[in-house]
């Protein structure tokens, strides 16, 4: 299953994180805390940590169709929930290499 991440440059990581997840609880299953948070879509996962300096972003999905709109979706919510700060996100393949311990799926 393919696994891509990113490392998006904002001041307020856990704030745009929290609206995000907020907004996805409406219509899937979601695990989140202050710092951490996950969603499981029918078509992959995804996980984000905001803590001091950039909102990283872990995520996994079937191969093709499903990557291709996991990437999409989230991407597309990052900067639609960022207000003002019109954040952009620019994926990178494999797993996020220093995702917290205690939050690695």
């Amino acid at each position: 299953m393919p696994q891509f991440h990113a490392r998006v440059d904002t001041p307020r990581a856990s704030r745009n994180m929290t609206r995000l997840f907020k907004h996805f609880a409406h219509k899937r299953e979601v695990r989140a805390g202050e710092h951490h948070a996950q969603a499981v879509f029918a078509f992959g996962e995804c996980r984000m940590f905001a803590r001091s300096g950039p909102l990283l972003i872990d995520c996994q999905a079937g191969a093709g169709k499903a990557e291709q709109r996991l990437r999409c979706v989230i991407a597309d919510h990052v900067h639609r929930f960022s207000g003002d700060e019109a954040l952009q996100v620019e994926w990178q393949d494999g797993p996020l290499a220093d995702a917290p311990a205690e939050q690695r799926a």
